[in-house]
Order: C-alpha cells, then sequence, then structure tokens
C-alpha cells in the first residue's frame, strides 16, 4: 500500500500557487497577441501563395459560418383541422415538391410541440374541474 506523505485533511502545497504566477496558457496567448499583426500577415501570404491550410484556417476566423435559410412558402394548410390532419397535408405537400423536406420537417416538429401544448392544456383543465369539484 502507498504510503500517504501528509495527514487526511492537510494540504500538500499549503501555500498554494504564488500570487501573480502566470500559467502557460497565458503566457502563448500573450506573446500571440503581441505578434498577432505579423502571424496574420504571414497567414495571409501563405493562403496566396497556395497554403490551403492556411486559406481555411483564415476562412473559418475571418468569415461567419453559413448557415441554412429558408425561403417563404405558400400551400394550403387548413389549420382548422386536427393536427394529425394538418400532419398530412404538410407531408403531401413534402410528397407533391411544394415544400423542401428540411421545410416539412420543420413544420411537423412544430405541429407535434403545438399537440405537447394542447395536451398540457387539456390536463390542467381537467385537473382544475377536479380540483372544483372536490371544493
Amino acid at each position: 500500500m502507498a504510503r500517504q506523505l501528509f495527514k487526511p485533511g492537510q494540504s500538500g502545497n499549503p501555500k498554494g500557487r504564488p500570487k501573480g504566477s502566470v500559467n502557460k496558457q497565458t503566457l502563448v496567448s500573450q506573446a500571440l497577441m503581441q505578434n498577432a499583426e505579423k502571424v496574420a500577415h504571414v497567414v495571409c501570404k501563405a493562403a496566396m501563395n497556395g497554403d490551403m491550410q492556411a486559406a481555411q484556417l483564415l476562412m473559418s476566423r475571418v468569415l461567419p459560418m453559413l448557415r441554412s435559410t429558408s425561403a417563404t412558402v405558400q400551400f394550403e394548410l387548413d389549420t382548422t383541422g386536427p393536427l394529425t390532419e394538418q400532419a398530412k397535408q404538410v407531408l403531401q405537400a413534402v410528397a407533391d415538391g411544394d415544400l423542401n423536406p428540411d421545410t416539412g420537417k420543420w413544420l411537423i416538429d412544430s405541429i407535434t410541440a403545438l399537440a405537447g401544448l394542447r395536451q398540457v392544456d387539456e390536463l390542467a383543465g381537467r385537473l382544475d374541474a377536479l380540483e372544483g369539484e372536490r371544493a
């Protein structure tokens, strides 16, 4: 069994880390910040000379990440009917090519979320009715 060097409850480093000491990551960050303009210039020059890794690094840091966008679409949807019928209408619109599959999935997910909210509302109403009967 390994011998304990310190008593239980006693710190192995009672003085702790010296105040004002800087960790290695901070030192590296400070060094990079002091030379950031030079580093950026070197990376740009490498990218311009055909270094694809430098170009990829530059593009990933400078340009914002592309996000998917969806265009406004119009199709027939009877929102007065049951939610299952609405979901069927969305699926039919996807099948007919009126909606792209991503938009169809988003609409189905929205209908599903609405169904969950309706269930919560119905349950709250039933609970209120039961509490009213007990009073």
